[in-house]
């Protein structure tokens, strides 16, 4: 596919992940090898990236991911199919996203693979936020860039933080110093059911683009609330 059709159909893929099919080494190579062209903050790259095979390994991180969601998350108000949207439209979205997500909680119990990103070399909790946005533009486009590598080898992914709220846990599980090396998220790596995937129902440029000036006109997110810090 070309770069455009890539862009734009690289989706968060939870139900029509394929278990069936085993994911060779050599495609996730592929992958990670293309990740890594990704820019990278001073030239150094700090992108790691954890690939769980291991079934006893990747059980148990798979229980972690559905403890957060099942008895932290789902009955939260940032559940994703609580979101309120402005349309009705959007509110079936939200609530068929609401199922998909359900549906990863599962899935993660029966993929052959699950990466977990990390920067390694600093942690940022209480970090400025300039540290913050420095560091992890060093590794989020490096994952980006293996979503859309998969995507056009027929894989499937879909990025999820849940687990971090574990992620210690999920250290000392797979060895990570979690010290010097901080989590930025998590997720599978599966053949799809199908590679027909369309675009996602997103504002026109219109709405995001600003010239010059911030518009206080322009239609806005619901403001975030709730954060955790620590």
């Amino acid at each position: 596919m070309d770069l455009d059709e890539a862009l734009a159909t690289t989706r968060a893929v939870r139900r029509r992940l394929d278990p069936s099919r085993p994911v060779p080494a050599d495609l996730v190579r592929e992958c990670v090898t293309l990740a890594m062209q990704a820019p990278a903050g001073s030239n150094v790259a700090r992108t790691r990236f954890v690939v769980v095979r291991d079934p006893a390994l990747r059980g148990a991180v798979a229980d972690l991911y559905s403890d957060v969601y099942l008895n932290s998350y789902k009955d939260s108000e940032g559940y994703i199919g609580r979101v309120q949207v402005a349309d009705a439209e959007g509110a079936t979205a939200q609530e068929r996203t609401g199922r998909s997500a359900d549906a990863l909680e599962r899935a993660l119990h029966e993929v052959d693979t699950i990466v977990i990103a990390c920067l390694d070399g600093a942690r940022l909790d209480g970090a400025a936020g300039f540290a913050s946005a420095s560091l992890l533009g060093g590794v989020l486009p490096a994952v980006w860039s293996m979503m859309l590598a998969a995507r056009a080898r027929g894989l499937g992914t879909c990025w999820t933080t849940m687990h971090l709220a574990r992620e210690k846990e999920v250290a000392e599980l797979l060895d990570i110093p979690f010290d010097t090396v901080q989590q930025v998220c998590l997720t599978p790596l599966a053949y799809t059911v199908g590679t027909d995937f369309r675009p996602a129902r997103r504002p026109p440029a219109d709405d995001v683009l600003f010239w010059d000036r911030w518009d206080a006109s322009a239609p806005r997110p619901p403001a975030v609330t709730g954060l955790i810090t620590r």
